[in-house]
């Protein structure tokens, strides 16, 4: 029987934590693939839309930091912040160029059919795609047109993704309750842990679960 470890990652398009973790969790494969050449390690999306009840055009960037964060200079300090630790990574956000604080479910509706209908290298695509919108040019994810574009420059029928957006009434509050916060990691649906953590952090995690995955292996 083949070795192989499951990674649940939920995630949210607008939380610039969730960039960066995702960029750790590739640097601490890129180790663990050194050390483990004949593991497979699945890699889930999830999504979980934090702001479910902003409406569906969204509101203004600004004005929705200063309202959660009460001062222009709270606001540059925690934007400094996020520029900085993206920075140590090696990414390059830049919120200047971010007009809106986007309504992201049919973002997540766009994730959710990439996840059921396509490979996982070409999901993962559309991830990267859907970040690099939002944080370095700034586009609006709560546009519909903006998703269809998305989704048809990763290889995506674009009437396929339109029926998908339309969402047929579903409701999607699961999204708001998948996770307490993001980015949010489970290991072989056991492991956990929370926030952009070091790869360090996650390649100590990967091997954690590998072991408690062997043992299972092993004959009773």
């Amino acid at each position: 029987m083949s070795r192989h470890v499951r990674i649940d990652v939920h995630i949210d398009f607008i939380c610039p934590w969730c960039l960066i973790g995702k960029h750790q969790l590739e640097l601490a494969l890129s180790q663990f693939y050194l050390r483990h050449p004949d593991v497979e390690v699945e890699v889930v999306w999830q999504g979980v839309q934090l702001l479910p009840h902003l409406p569906a055009e969204g509101i203004a960037f600004s004005e929705f930091y200063l309202k959660r964060l009460g001062s222009l200079e709270t606001v540059r300090m925690r934007q400094a912040q996020v520029q900085q630790a993206a920075a140590g990574v090696g990414l390059c956000i830049d919120l200047t160029r971010i007009d809106k604080m986007p309504n992201t479910a049919d973002a997540h509706r766009l994730l959710e059919y990439a996840a059921q209908s396509s490979s996982p290298a070409q999901c993962e695509r559309l991830l990267d795609r859907l970040f690099a919108a939002y944080f370095y040019l700034g586009e609006d994810l709560g546009c519909r047109d903006t998703l269809l574009n998305i989704a048809e420059s990763c290889g995506y029928d674009r009437a396929a993704i339109a029926d998908c957006l339309l969402g047929n009434g579903k409701a999607y509050d699961s999204y708001a309750m998948a996770a307490s916060s993001v980015p949010y990691f489970k290991f072989n649906r056991g492991l956990a842990i929370a926030g952009a953590q070091p790869a360090e952090v996650l390649l100590d995690t990967l091997g954690e679960a590998l072991k408690q995955s062997d043992v299972e292996l092993q004959p009773s």
